[in-house]
């Protein structure tokens, strides 16, 4: 009879798992909310300068980052999500996850990774923000800007100033931004079609990109990736991801966040591709070249370039609402780095712990960031040397490492999405070697 009885019970927990199973692949509202948060978080500011960057060569580099753009974002992200998934608490996030299987040394060099390749876009963003005011009184208002040091203290100042209010203000500001921009985005994307011209397309040849780029097909990809890297990355908010789902669907937590990520990164391709596109197609190689030049969005040249009211007033104004939105975010990350930076060198207590760590990193963020939007420096040679390279180190190359080190993940190994990754992420950061010895 005990055994009849140990049977059903051992029949029902399957079923039961296998429920669980079955409820964790059927889409759920939150699953909804989930993919609409990783797709706000990477479509930002940083997706006003691809078109540049993919488009200065022509149309062979933009067909390529076509092709590549879905396998580079979701493989990256989806081994990112599952290294934090590996950890053995249900709260551990990517710093908890780095110090449990690679020890507490790694944890302290990943703090310091996160802080390097985020602040850099703090100052890529400060930068952006200064020239899209500038372009935008100059051309649209018809007005003299104000002296470049004067107008970069007075934007950041004023960014910093919300930020000031508490990261809970941050977070609201960011919330009623980001999906308004995204319908702009794709509602102008579409208003474009009527500008359409070929011209793009008589750049299908490799001596073409040659001539519109100044380099050939290899170094002129080798540049784009650092910017697609940037441009789509959303590893900021994939250690909160994988830890609530990891909360809800325990073993199952892997398939879930693998079906919602690759649907936020089928939209994410979609709508930055279609603004890629639409934006490449309504101007020539030559334009595109001399938007990089002017150190400028691709929505402020758009401005600039058609005798378009609506784009001429709209283009901008979305600009400045899209770096503003990007700022305040990257600031709780830059921040957020520094301070943990600075709690673990400080033997000061007292100083890591109170309020005058928080001011100190205020004026620290403030200072660097109007000194850099002052100097006005390449925002792409920026993302090329800097961000792009660093956020690769972060999202493609440590996963993948953990990957072939942690005995957790030994079931992933092998895949052909690894070595893709892998490649891609070394191909970003051999962007830092290419630009050093073009100094020299």
């Amino acid at each position: 009879m005990s055994l009849v009885t140990e049977s059903r019970d051992s029949q029902l927990g399957s079923s039961g798992d296998a429920d669980r199973s079955h409820a964790a692949l059927k889409w759920q509202k939150n699953d909804t909310v989930w993919m609409l948060s990783l797709f706000g978080t990477a479509i930002g500011a940083g997706v006003l300068f691809l078109p540049i960057n993919a488009g200065v060569g022509g149309i062979i580099p933009l067909l390529i980052m076509t092709f590549v753009a879905f396998p580079m974002t979701f493989w990256a992200h989806r081994a990112l999500t599952r290294f934090v998934l590996s950890s053995s608490s249900e709260e551990g996030d990517l710093t908890e996850a780095v110090e449990e299987h690679l020890g507490s040394k790694a944890g302290l060099a990943m703090t310091v990774l996160y802080f390097l390749s985020v602040y850099p876009i703090l100052l890529v963003y400060s930068v952006t923000i200064t020239n899209t005011v500038t372009s935008f009184m100059e051309h649209q208002l018809h007005m003299s800007a104000p002296p470049r040091g004067l107008l970069a203290g007075l934007l950041v100042g004023s960014l910093i100033l919300i930020v000031n209010f508490g990261s809970n203000v941050v977070v609201k500001v960011m919330s009623v931004l980001v999906f308004p921009f995204i319908a702009i985005l794709v509602l102008l994307s579409l208003y474009l079609i009527p500008q359409w011209s070929g011209a793009l397309f008589t750049t299908f040849s490799l001596e073409s990109v040659s001539a519109a780029s100044g380099h050939g097909l290899a170094v002129t990809l080798l540049l784009l990736v650092p910017v697609m890297v940037f441009s789509f990355n959303h590893s900021p908010i994939i250690s909160s991801f994988a830890k609530e789902n990891k909360k809800i669907y325990g073993a199952n937590s892997d398939k879930k966040t693998g079906r919602i990520l690759a649907s936020a990164e089928i939209l994410m391709v979609v709508v930055v591709m279609l603004f890629v596109f639409s934006t490449a197609l309504s101007l020539s190689p030559e334009n595109i070249a001399e938007a990089k030049a002017q150190n400028i969005t691709i929505l402020s040249y758009l401005a600039n370039h058609f005798d378009d009211p609506v784009i001429a007033w709209v283009a901008p104004v979305v600009a400045i609402i899209a770096v503003a939105k990007s700022f305040l975010g990257h600031y709780l990350g830059a921040a957020e780095g520094f301070e943990g930076i600075v709690k673990r060198a400080s033997s000061n207590k007292k100083f890591a712990e109170g309020k005058s760590l928080h001011n100190f990193t205020l004026m620290f963020m403030l200072v660097s960031s109007w000194l850099v939007a002052w100097a006005n420096p390449s925002i792409l040679g920026m993302i090329e040397t800097l961000c792009g390279p660093t956020i690769a180190i972060l999202l493609f190359l440590l996963p993948q490492y953990a990957i072939y080190k942690v005995p957790a993940l030994k079931r992933f190994r092998g895949h052909f999405g690894n070595y893709f990754t892998t490649v891609i992420g070394v191909v970003a950061v051999c962007t830092i070697v290419y630009n050093i010895f073009q100094v020299f």
